[in-house]
């Protein structure tokens, strides 16, 4: 959504916002400017139909019908705007401190808008996959009608996430081009080359364009359909340094397990199950946890996080329930398109 089509100055005529809602289609709202560009109001459908009933004309101004009082957050009060959710409103602008409006969120488009910096590492070779990744990297292999990585992209999209940038390597070129031509008005990605494979969460220290005070950072191989408000909400309410994202993984024992005690049975278990939870390769943090990531060096998450946990740091883990698959074999890949096909992951 361009969110610009929604902005006019409060000098507009009621004729000329008549036609510019029209040329809005289903999200027929304006949001009126003064000439600081700040937030003075409001302007639907209905609101014209009510003035017009009392009375103004066409060629008068829109402060004439607007409403003067519309809802909006400022740079990114995450709460109210999913109280303004609840409360069923399609659209909230965002305003800086001094009121400019500096987007709009678009309910039917997106869930919330996180104010994270994403950093999706692309840069695998796939060797487990080949051949079908020998010429094409395992990001962009098609599951159902896109590749991976645009799934992951578009569930990120719903979260109000505009920009993104990719870690590439292998085939990076291929990379490059997807990034281009699935960037838009709203939705910006780009890409860093790590030449020198630093590692699952080494070439952070790479980008240099992040803004937020947070930073999400995805492997480019999920399938998954994660609540990445719930995930953000999850680590600021607890004042996490990082959040895990975890995913259950049961052992079935085939077996009675006896518990003894120097030999001796003192209970037994018949053919028990154990539910652990493992890494999920989705991980949000502090933007000054960065500093603890070394220069030039190969370096995973794992290592960040035991790190992280050598200095005390509030490493959290959030528990993931819902569709987690980590297409790393042949058969994770077939799994991954029937599930597509069967319409088992959804948001």
């Amino acid at each position: 959504m361009d969110w610009k089509k929604h902005i006019t100055q409060d000098s507009t005529v009621i004729k000329d916002a008549l036609q510019a809602l029209d040329n809005l289609g289903q999200d027929t709202v304006l949001f009126i400017v003064n000439n600081q560009n700040g937030l003075v109001g409001a302007l639907t459908d209905g609101d014209i139909r009510r003035g017009l009933l009392k009375g103004i004309k066409l060629d008068d101004p829109v402060l004439n019908a607007c409403n003067p009082n519309p809802k909006f957050i400022r740079e990114y009060d995450i709460s109210k705007l999913t109280s303004y959710r609840k409360e069923k409103l399609k659209m909230i602008p965002v305003v800086d401190k001094d009121s400019r409006i500096i987007d709009i969120v678009n309910f039917r488009i997106a869930k919330t808008k996180l104010p994270v910096d994403v950093v999706i590492m692309a840069g695998g070779k796939g060797r487990r996959l080949q051949p079908l990744t020998m010429n094409t990297p395992k990001p962009l292999l098609n599951v159902g009608s896109k590749p991976i990585i645009e799934h992951l992209i578009d569930q990120l999209a719903y979260y109000g996430i505009s920009d993104i940038k990719l870690s590439i390597q292998y085939l990076g070129e291929q990379l490059e081009e997807f990034a281009k031509k699935k960037s838009n008005a709203t939705l910006k990605i780009s890409s860093t080359w790590d030449k020198d494979e630093l590692g699952t969460i080494g070439s952070l220290k790479l980008i240099k364009e992040l803004k937020q005070d947070y930073v999400l950072v995805c492997n480019s191989d999920l399938l998954t359909n994660v609540d990445y408000e719930r995930f953000f909400f999850d680590f600021i309410d607890h004042d996490a340094d990082l959040n895990v994202l975890s995913v259950p993984y049961t052992v079935n024992i085939p077996y009675a397990v006896l518990k003894m005690e120097e030999n001796n049975v003192v209970d037994l278990k018949e053919k028990p199950s154990y539910t652990y939870y493992s890494n999920g390769g989705i991980y949000l943090m502090k933007r000054e946890i960065l500093k603890f990531i070394p220069d030039s060096v190969k370096y995973s998450a794992t290592d960040l996080i035991e790190k992280l946990i050598q200095l005390n740091k509030n490493v959290r883990n959030f528990q993931h329930e819902g569709y987690w698959l980590d297409i790393g074999r042949i058969d994770d890949y077939n799994k991954a398109n029937r599930d597509i096909a069967s319409g088992k992951i959804k948001r």
